[in-house]
């Protein structure tokens, strides 16, 4: 099989693909189903083809319309992953670049995969029902019949009737978003249709929705841009949410125009969703999804902004032609944001970045030392096989660092950056392949450096960074430790005191964190786990010390129950494994679990070394309430499915 090629879409996108797609939906929470149509403007590739073939899983097909005509269709039987085949057939003698619209009248089901329905209990307000959309990677087909394979890029454009304020991934024409919230009429009782367009063509896995009680805050206008940015939030939440991103965005949106083309796609919101969204962040073109963790009240984990922006340029904007070459979209945006912390801060800021996440990029590599092929960059993967089993920190940080690597072998920034400029410009509206992009930077450096920045190039073990196992990176690489020194410090004061029983006679005090930074107690939590495990007295004075084992701060909060479950049969391992969960389930009085995966996964296989019953049980008695994408995964790495 071809690395080209898509194995997870059953369309015919070779021979006639989609460009233009339009949405009419009815939102309906009483029977958690978007109902309606979607009408397809494809462009025929192979003369005289007669079917047109979409992806579709867990819908209800009514009908098809064909240049307004009742045509026929066919739903194959599901497939395992990738759903059913949607075939409907096409006028005969089509000719190649002519173009046929062809109407899907179908409803949602609540097997849908890309959907999450909340009731109101489940939210932050507890007065409406909420629905969010996760279409990364393949689940856009169980929301509409596509061609749903990041090869194909369509505009959209959408019409959702909805009792509770509707939000696109997309510029709303109507109601305007600065307007009454919902057109003023009663949310929750009064139907308003609200009506947006995409003109920038993106892959079908960055369509979303996102309905519920929602209100709206304008950032400042930046003079001399055309976009607009804004943030969006529950009513009970949107003054923090907006105090937590606002100067972020448009600070981090003007510093990567220096450095990159212009932003294309005119506005940029972020929507602060409820707590059951299973990652941190996720880049739906103009409106960015973000996870509530995230509002700590001192704007310390914004980083998370800073990476769905720079997926403007890289996924949203150059997209990989399928999963196979997903590290292109992760490795490009994430070295870009860590790129963006060296102008945002210091250039020790972009280092320390590296530092603060190689824990667990290093722990997906070794969790997958039974599946080698997904310590690969490039991923073949074979036909039935699920891309979402080979999700981890890899493509992010294995592919960041294979661009830092050659940034530094062709010269470094000075003679990186135009390049990268010229990447962005040459492909932005396109899906390509990782070969495409080798292709690429050697045509570039052969133009600007001739035969000295070929050699360079050569000397990069391209197929060890591509096609490579095992748990180590392919060179060792070095980073500016200025930030970590004092975190490091800590960490091996605390190794040294191992031998010391007496916990009285530890050399530790409260004020020991206070002179690090949220990211530098992040790291410390990091460093500390490398070491072998420490004696669950002092395991259990560290989390009452510093506060780890009740900060508010979930990024701390899971680091620290890593920590303690680092001997899975000591005593604070078997003491905290309650605790912990009982706060991922919001079994801890708050109510609010903790639904991003980079949480609630490495947190419950601990308690599941801990204790497989207990493990077991919180999981079964709040399953629920767990993105179904969410429970899946947890369901795997626990051995329950």
């Amino acid at each position: 099989m071809s690395v080209d090629s898509d194995i997870t879409t059953q369309s015919n996108y070779t021979e006639i693909a989609s460009e233009h797609v339009d949405f009419d939906w009815t939102v309906d929470f009483a029977q958690s189903t978007i109902s309606g149509s979607v009408t397809h403007t494809l462009t025929v590739r192979k003369e005289n083809v007669q079917h047109v073939v979409f992806d579709s899983s867990a819908l209800a097909i009514e009908s098809a319309v064909v240049e307004g005509k009742i045509a026929q269709f066919d739903l194959g039987a599901p497939q395992p992953v990738v759903g059913s085949a949607l075939r409907v057939s096409l006028p005969a003698g089509l000719k190649t670049d002519s173009k046929v619209k062809v109407t899907i009248f179908y409803k949602t089901s609540k097997d849908s995969m890309a959907l999450q329905w909340l009731a109101k209990e489940q939210t932050q307000g507890k007065s409406f029902p909420f629905l969010f959309s996760q279409c990364q990677p393949i689940y856009a087909r169980t929301m509409a019949p596509l061609q749903d394979t990041s090869s194909v890029k369509v505009t959209y454009s959408a019409k959702v009737t909805s009792v509770l304020p509707a939000l696109l991934s997309a510029i709303r024409v109507s109601p305007p978003s600065d307007g009454p919230t919902h057109d003023g009429k009663v949310i929750g009782k009064d139907a308003v249709t609200y009506v947006y367009n995409q003109p920038i063509p993106i892959p079908t896995y960055l369509i979303a929705i996102a309905v519920g009680n929602l209100r709206y805050r304008a950032c400042p206008r930046v003079e001399g841009k055309e976009w607009q940015t804004g943030v969006w939030a529950e009513p009970e939440t949107i003054e923090a949410a907006y105090w937590e991103f606002e100067e972020a965005i448009n600070r981090t949106l003007i510093i990567a125009e220096t450095i990159l083309p212009p932003y294309k796609f005119g506005v940029y919101d972020v929507l602060v969703l409820p707590p059951s969204f299973p990652y941190g962040g996720m880049e739906n073109t103009c409106l960015s999804f973000i996870t509530p963790t995230l509002l700590v009240g001192d704007r310390s984990l914004v980083d998370v902004v800073v990476h769905e922006l720079s997926h403007s340029w890289f996924g949203n904007g150059v997209s990989p032609t399928s999963a196979t070459h997903f590290w292109l979209n992760e490795g490009w945006t994430t070295y870009t944001e860590r790129l963006l912390m060296q102008y945002l801060h210091t250039p020790q800021h972009r280092d320390f970045s590296y530092l603060v996440e190689s824990r667990s990029m290093y722990d997906d590599l070794k969790r997958y030392k039974d599946h080698p092929k997904y310590q690969r960059l490039v991923i073949e993967f074979e036909k039935g096989e699920d891309p979402d089993d080979a999700y981890s920190r890899i493509p992010y940080d294995k592919g960041a660092n294979l661009l830092l690597h050659l940034e530094r072998t062709i010269g470094g920034l000075d003679v990186f950056l135009p390049y990268v400029h010229d990447y962005v410009s040459t492909f932005l509206g396109r899906s390509i392949t990782t070969e495409q992009w080798k292709s690429h930077l050697y045509s570039y450096f052969k133009q600007h450096g001739g035969e000295e920045k070929t050699r360079l190039l050569d000397s990069i073990d391209w197929n060890a960074w591509f096609y490579g196992e095992g748990i180590e990176l392919p060179v060792e690489m070095d980073y500016d430790h200025t930030l970590a020194e004092q975190a490091y410090a800590l960490a091996a004061k605390w190794d040294a005191s191992r031998t010391i029983s007496d916990v009285a006679q530890l050399p530790f005090k409260e004020e020991d964190v206070d002179i690090l930074d949220t990211n530098q107690k992040i790291l410390f939590l990091e460093r500390i786990q490398s070491y072998a495990a420490l004696p669950s007295s002092h395991v259990t004075l560290m989390g009452t010390l510093y506060h780890f084992a009740d900060t508010p701060n979930a990024e701390l909060r899971f680091r620290f129950y890593e920590f303690a479950f680092l001997d899975p049969k000591s005593s604070a391992a078997k003491a905290f494994a309650p605790a912990a969960a009982a706060w991922v389930t919001g079994n801890d009085g708050t109510g609010i679990i903790k639904g991003r995966m980079k949480l609630c996964r490495p947190v419950f296989r601990g308690i599941n070394e801990v204790d497989h019953d207990l493990a077991v049980k919180a999981f079964k008695e709040s399953a629920i309430n767990f993105h179904p994408i969410a429970r899946r995964m947890l369901e795997r790495d626990m051995g329950l499915a």
